[in-house]
């Protein structure tokens, strides 16, 4: 395909943005990223997933799916469900919160970001053509398809529901993270605060 000139060019966009800022941080509960997926199945469905992590610890806070599109109702569950998930049944943070996203639609839309405001999360979004701007989002999901949805079965849609919680427990509990010390984002949760695995 190269030969014959058949290849898109690698950058349709005009020049890149590249991304020098630092995503981690060295508080949690000081930004939550978040981001989609698509999980294709043997028989042709298609699981979308949008999930929410903490920039500081990784742990997979929250996540919705579904077999449709993601929505904006889909991200403001994601993140009442977020919200609750660390601090409880609260009708705000007590405590600003920055929300990192990409530009999908889904996040931009008007009534998710009053809703963010609403409950203490501060909505930043990454800059166009810049997906790198989210790369703790982005290496999630390719952890998630390289160590969880290549070695399982996923026959249909069910199957992949089914296992989904399984995946993100197991994410949270056990896989070793780099920039954790090599411990999972519970056992660096457990080190570093004095309540352990407690919402904050």
């Amino acid at each position: 395909m190269k030969v014959h000139g058949f290849l898109l060019q690698r950058h349709a966009g005009g020049e890149e943005r590249r991304h020098e800022g630092r995503i981690a941080v060295d508080a949690r509960n000081t930004r939550w990223c978040s981001d989609g997926l698509e999980i294709g199945c043997d028989n042709g469905e298609r699981v979308r997933v949008a999930f929410a992590l903490d920039c500081c610890d990784r742990e997979a806070i929250s996540f919705v799916a579904t077999t449709s599109g993601i929505t904006g109702e889909d991200v403001r569950d994601l993140m009442v469900a977020a919200v609750e998930h660390r601090f409880g049944r609260v009708n705000r943070l007590p405590v600003k919160i920055e929300w990192l996203t990409d530009n999908g639609s889904c996040y931009l839309a008007r009534e998710t970001r009053h809703f963010a405001r609403d409950v203490g999360l501060v909505p930043c979004t990454t800059p166009l053509e810049s997906p790198q701007s989210n790369g703790m989002a982005e290496a999630f999901v390719r952890t998630l398809k390289r160590d969880y949805v290549r070695v399982s079965l996923v026959p249909d849609a069910e199957t992949v529901l089914r296992q989904l919680p399984s995946w993100l427990a197991h994410y949270n509990e056990v896989h070793p993270h780099r920039a954790l010390g090599y411990r999972s984002p519970r056992e660096f949760i457990a080190r570093a605060t004095p309540e352990g695995l407690s919402g904050n």
